[in-house]
């Protein structure tokens, strides 16, 4: 989600956002760049990628990694049960999940084309075939539109968000050059609550994250507004959810102080079989006809139990404590901590 774009640790080779190498004209890529085929794909032999972004140090650092087109939607063994999950948020709480509006409009038809008509039915053609107008996805049974025509943007947004397991988040630029969140289809937010953050800036949105403003604020703007269309890059964002799986979350993952937040039981003394690491997946990308920036973010959850159990228990335990004070509490640790950070330790 947004709100998390600078807490993640630094990967090997990732690159620094104050540091960003120069693109030769010849390395310049566009979004017709080749796309990959999977042609002898199948989707329910694929294990979810085992993200582990804990395992390397550092904290408050954007820490970003250049990825292909090809590479920008993931699909494995686990798309149907989050499509199912996907689908009642869509049509039941369409006022949480589905952002459109004047601003963000061109975008998101920008966006169908990109991912809708372009990349679903060239990357994954055992799962999504072209037929005329329609496409018809073969895992879910359902079709959707070859075209924008006659659609209107919500439905646009409601059909991305019912055939990929990513949320995607428009920032689009303002007058003044300033990156905005102006549209989304928002399925799984970790604690990020999407249409009250309609209008704000990455550095409002990012307002309540301690140290953020200080050490990478302006550095994020100047970067968004360097971006090229055709670049792809990656970072991940990773917490603790000790209250279930469940991946609708507009609030309760992070710490508001000054706020009424009001803080439950459980939080200080969570059930071990309910928590989860939370490994949001993000891809950053530059769109050509409008210069809209597109979160596209993918969610992974790991019980504590199978963390424990492969021996990364201390690994993550490590990861957590060497979070910067701010940090910690923005994230909750002055509460689970004292139950979860022990067991982590255990000896399995």
């Amino acid at each position: 989600m947004l709100e998390a774009i600078y807490d993640s640790v630094f990967t090997p080779g990732a690159l620094w956002i104050s540091r960003r190498e120069p693109i030769l004209p010849s390395e310049k890529q566009s979004l017709d760049q080749l796309i990959e085929p999977l042609r002898d794909f199948d989707f329910r032999k694929v294990a979810p990628i085992k993200y582990q972004p804990y395992k390397t140090q550092g904290h408050v650092t954007m820490g970003i990694q250049k990825r292909v087109r090809s590479e920008w939607i993931r699909m494995d063994r686990g798309y149907l049960d989050r499509i199912a999950e996907r689908l009642p948020l869509i049509r039941e709480k369409s006022e949480f999940t589905i952002g459109d509006g004047e601003k963000v409009n061109p975008a998101i038809e920008e966006l169908y084309e990109e991912v809708m008509i372009k990349y679903l039915p060239v990357r994954f053609p055992t799962m999504f075939k072209a037929r005329g107008k329609i496409v018809k996805n073969l895992a879910t049974g359902s079709t959707y539109p070859f075209t924008t025509e006659g659609l209107t943007h919500a439905q646009m947004l409601a059909y991305m968000g019912e055939n990929v397991e990513e949320d995607f988040y428009f920032m689009c630029p303002d007058p003044n050059g300033e990156y905005r969140l102006q549209g989304y289809i928002a399925c799984f937010p970790g604690g990020f609550l999407s249409p009250a953050r309609v209008g704000e800036s990455i550095r409002e949105i990012h307002k309540p994250v301690p140290g953020y403003e200080r050490k990478l604020g302006l550095s994020v703007d100047r970067y968004f507004g360097r971006m090229q269309p055709g670049e792809f890059i990656g970072r991940m964002n990773w917490s603790l959810q000790v209250d279930g799986a469940d991946l609708f979350r507009t609030d309760g993952n992070n710490y508001y102080p000054g706020t009424d937040q009001v803080i439950q039981e459980y939080k200080e003394d969570p059930s071990l079989d309910e928590c989860y690491l939370r490994v949001e997946h993000q891809t950053l990308t530059k769109l050509p006809r409008t210069s809209a920036v597109i979160f596209t973010v993918r969610s992974y959850m790991t019980t504590l139990h199978q963390v424990k159990a492969e021996g990364d228990g201390k690994a993550l335990a490590a990861a957590i404590e060497s979070m910067p004070e701010g940090l910690g509490h923005y994230k909750m640790r002055q509460y689970w901590g004292r139950k979860i950070l022990p067991w982590l330790k255990e000896d399995v």
